[in-house]
C-alpha cells in the first residue's frame, strides 16, 4: 500500500500479472475514483476507504498448480466484488465451478449475443456490444449460486454474477479501447454498485496530499529533494513547498548525463518559483563509477548509488535533515513490482524506487507516488506551474546514461548531447514538440561505413526515438514527417563529428521500451 492515500473512497485492484491491469486502474480514475494496484498475495485487510475490489486478467491459467489463489474471505461480504478474465475463472473455480482449455484460444473482437440490462452491471450496455477477450481458457460450469448475465456466440459465461451477492465474474476485458462499451461497464460497477461519488480531481488531490504531507514530515523536520526540471520532481517540490515552505531544500545535481546546457537552463526555470534550489555539480563521480559497464541494469543502479551518495552527502549541509523527496509515480512503482510483490524480472528497476540503503538515515517521501503521468501533469496545471516545464519530455533519471548502448564515456555524452540538441531543437522548431510525448536520440556500440566528399568514414550510428502515449506504460512511435527526419538527418551528420549514420526507430511498447538501454 502507499504511504500516501490521496482519496478517502477508493477501489483495489488485485493484480495477477495481467498487462491489462494498468489500464483498468486508469479506466477508473477517469471518471474522477483514485485506484491502487497491489499485488494478489499482499492484501491481509482492505484499506481505509475501500469501495470495492476488481480481480485483474493474469498470464496464468487457473488450471495451473502454482496459479495465484487469492483469499478473499476480506472482501466478499464487505464490500462489491470483480473478477476480470483470470479473475471471473478464479471466482467460478472457487464456487466449484469448471474451467478448462478453450477448444479454440478466445483473442480479439466478440460481440455480446445476451446481454441482461437488468442486471446493475450492464445497465446501458445493448445488445451485439463489441468486447476484446483474451484469454486461452474458458468456464464450462458456474457452480451453485451463480448465474450468466452475458453471453457471445462462443463464451456461454462471458458474464455472470452471484445470487444474493455482490460478485460478478466477466471474461472479456472492458478496460480496453476495442471493448466499446466497457466505460459503460466499469462506471456501473464503480459509481453504482460501489456507490463511488467521484471526487477525486487534481485539485482534491493537490488539496489531501498537501495535509498528508504536512502530518508525515511533522512541524520541524525538514526535506531534501532532488530536481531535475522534469514534469515529476517539479510537481513533488511545489507539493512539498506548500506543505513545508522553507523546510524544503531542493538540489539539482548535473550527473554529467543532461543534455546540452540543461544544468544553466533548469535552474534559471526555477528561479521565479520561490523554491530554495541549489546546484551541484558531480558529473565526475557519476561517469568515474560507470566507467567500464555495459549492462543496463548495472548502469542504473550505478547512477542510482551515486544519486544516493550525493544526496547523503548534501543532506549533512541541511541541519535538521530528515527526509528525501522524490518524484516517483505509479508506472516507476509498477515497472519495478511484479504482480507477486517482488522486484521486477522483466523489465527494469527505478533509481528512485525500492528505499535507500542503510546507511543513509533519511526517509523517503514521495508525493506522486500513486499517480500516472498525465495525472501529474493535471495537478500541477492545478497548482499553476507553467506550460514550458509541464510540457516538458519526460527525462528519466539515469539521462543520456542510459542511451548510450555500451560503456560511457566523456566523448560519447559528448556526442550525444550534440545529436539530441539538433533532434529536440528541431521538434520545437518544426512545431512538432508538443505532439511527441518523449523524444531523444541513442548512441548505438557500432562503427558503419560511410563516404563524405571523397573520404571514405568509419563512425558511429545514432537511433532517434519519439513516441506517442499518455502513460509512458505503453506507447507507439510518432510518424514524423519524411521531410523533418531527412533534414534532422543531414544537420547531425553534418554538424556532429563523430556521426555518419542516424536511423529512425518505428517499434512500439510493448514489446520495445522507451529507452533503448
Amino acid at each position: 500500500m502507499s504511504d500516501l492515500r490521496p482519496s478517502s473512497e477508493n477501489i483495489l485492484i488485485l493484480d495477477f500479472g495481467s498487462q491489462y491491469t494498468q489500464l483498468i486502474a486508469r479506466r477508473i480514475r477517469e471518471i474522477n475514483v483514485y485506484s491502487e494496484i497491489i499485488p494478489w498475495n499482499k492484501i491481509t485487510e482492505l484499506p481505509e476507504g475501500c469501495k470495492g475490489v476488481i480481480l485483474s486478467g493474469s498470464p496464468h491459467s487457473v488450471r495451473e498448480e502454482n496459479s495465484p489463489k487469492p483469499n478473499l474471505d476480506a472482501i466478499i461480504g464487505n464490500v462489491p466484488l470483480l473478477g476480470v478474465c483470470y479473475g471471473a475463472q478464479y471466482l467460478a473455480v472457487r464456487n466449484g465451478g469448471d474451467v478448462q482449455a478453450s477448444d479454440s484460444r478466445e483473442y480479439g473482437r466478440a460481440n455480446l449475443s445476451l446481454v441482461e440490462t437488468s442486471d446493475e452491471l450492464l445497465s446501458g450496455m445493448t445488445l451485439g456490444s463489441q468486447v476484446w477477450m483474451s484469454h486461452g481458457d474458458t468456464i464450462l460450469d458456474l457452480g451453485e449460486g451463480y448465474k450468466t448475465i452475458c453471453s457471445t456466440g462462443d463464451v456461454n459465461f462471458a458474464g455472470f454474477r452471484a445470487e444474493g451477492e455482490q460478485v460478478w465474474g466477466i471474461q472479456f476485458h472492458p478496460e480496453v479501447f476495442h471493448s466499446t462499451e466497457g466505460p459503460i461497464l466499469i462506471k456501473n460497477f464503480i459509481m453504482n454498485i460501489c456507490g463511488c461519488s467521484g471526487e477525486w480531481t487534481p485539485d482534491n488531490f493537490a488539496e489531501a496530499t498537501i495535509a498528508s504531507l504536512r502530518d508525515q514530515i511533522g512541524e520541524t523536520d525538514k526535506v531534501i529533494l532532488g530536481l531535475s526540471g522534469g514534469v515529476d520532481s517539479t510537481v513533488a517540490a511545489e507539493l512539498l513547498n506548500r506543505a513545508i515552505g522553507d523546510r524544503l531544500h531542493c538540489i539539482f545535481v548535473d550527473n554529467g548525463l543532461l543534455r546540452k546546457d540543461e544544468f544553466e537552463q533548469v535552474l534559471e526555470d526555477y528561479k521565479d518559483m520561490g523554491l530554495n534550489v541549489k546546484g551541484v555539480r558531480a558529473g565526475d563521480k557519476f561517469l568515474s563509477e560507470l566507467a567500464g559497464l555495459l549492462d543496463p541494469e548495472k548502469k542504473r543502479k550505478a547512477i542510482g548509488k551515486v544519486f544516493v551518495d550525493v544526496f547523503d552527502e548534501a543532506s549533512k549541509e541541511v541541519e535538521g535533515a530528515n527526509w528525501l523527496g522524490q518524484g516517483t509515480i505509479y508506472p516507476d512503482v509498477i515497472e519495478s513490482v511484479s504482480a507477486t510483490g517482488g522486484p521486477s524480472a522483466t523489465i527494469k528497476s527505478h533509481h528512485n524506487v525500492g528505499g535507500l540503503p542503510d546507511y543513509m538515515t533519511l526517509k523517503v517521501v514521495e508525493p506522486l507516488r500513486s499517480i500516472f503521468k498525465d495525472e501529474v501533469r493535471r495537478v500541477g496545471k492545478a497548482l499553476g506551474i507553467k506550460a514550458r516545464i509541464l510540457g516538458r519530455h519526460p527525462f528519466p533519471g539515469p539521462g543520456l546514461g542510459i542511451r548510450i548502448l555500451g560503456d560511457v564515456t566523456a566523448e560519447k555524452v559528448r556526442v550525444l548531447q550534440e545529436v539530441d540538441a539538433i533532434f529536440i531543437g528541431g521538434l520545437k522548431e518544426a512545431g512538432l514538440y508538443d505532439e511527441v510525448w518523449q523524444a531523444g536520440a541513442m548512441l548505438l556500440p557500432l562503427q558503419s561505413v560511410g563516404v563524405m566528399g571523397d573520404e571514405r568514414t568509419y563512425e558511429n550510428a545514432v537511433a532517434l526515438r519519439a513516441v506517442t502515449s499518455t502513460d509512458g506504460m505503453t506507447a507507439d512511435w510518432s510518424h514524423l514527417p519524411y521531410d523533418f527526419l531527412a533534414k534532422v538527418s543531414n544537420d547531425i551528420i553534418n554538424k556532429v563529428r563523430g556521426v555518419n549514420r542516424v536511423v529512425y526507430d518505428i517499434s512500439s511498447k510493448p514489446p520495445a521500451t522507451i529507452e533503448w538501454e
